[in-house]
């Protein structure tokens, strides 16, 4: 294709509305970030990794008031917020794909095995757990402030592609119960932010400690 091809300028009309009412969607703002909120694949804890977790934790809690925590991946968040107004284009391209929120219980020992695989990778985003990596082992591993209890149950919101074994992961493949949500990932980001804003509070985010590596 070059410039000899000519437009088909009925086409163009035809589908002009359509990308006007698009280009409208995803400039629509719903949110302001006070400060930049970045990824970082090499560290245990990022600020979108927060970001990320703490949304979904916050869905996952209206969804199933017995939810304890939340859990994502690194490789699933594609990209930054930066600082400013948060448009919904903005959430599309931190998650451009069409996860499904899922709420798992899950023993005891599954969640040490989480913790594990959190060892093993340097770290995931997570809500409501607390985790001290050293030596390459799990020094203390903490779920809404207390030790996991091997024999207890826990209820954990994440998304359907980590629950069906995505990003290698197998620590779900026997949950105790496991519910599926039509709630898309996507649409618990935008909720989140639109919150705020309704509360007059702008999306803040820090670095908490909740996953450190100890050398």
């Amino acid at each position: 294709m070059d410039t000899s091809i000519v437009a088909d300028s009925s086409i163009i009309t035809y589908y002009a509305p359509y990308k006007a009412k698009l280009e409208t969607e995803m400039n629509r703002v719903i949110g302001y970030a006070d400060h930049y909120i970045t990824r970082n694949r090499n560290a245990p804890e990022s600020l979108m990794g927060n970001f990320f977790a703490d949304a979904l934790l916050w869905k996952g809690k209206q969804l199933d008031p017995d939810v304890q925590a939340s859990f994502a991946t690194k490789d699933g968040i594609r990209a930054d917020l930066h600082a400013g107004n948060v448009t919904v284009g903005n959430i599309f391209e931190v998650m451009p794909f069409e996860n499904a929120v899922c709420i798992l219980t899950l023993s005891g020992g599954d969640m040490l095995r989480l913790a594990d695989y959190m060892v093993k990778t340097g770290g995931q985003p997570v809500g409501g757990m607390e985790l001290v990596i050293e030596n390459g082992k799990a020094k203390e591993f903490l779920i809404q402030g207390k030790p996991i209890a091997p024999d207890a149950l826990y209820k954990l919101v994440t998304y359907d592609y980590l629950a069906n074994g995505g990003d290698y992961i197998t620590f779900f493949d026997n949950p105790i119960a496991r519910k599926d949500y039509n709630q898309l990932l996507r649409e618990t980001l935008m909720e989140y932010v639109s919150d705020l804003a309704k509360q007059e509070k702008h999306v803040q985010v820090k670095l908490d400690g909740r996953v450190q590596i100890i050398k």
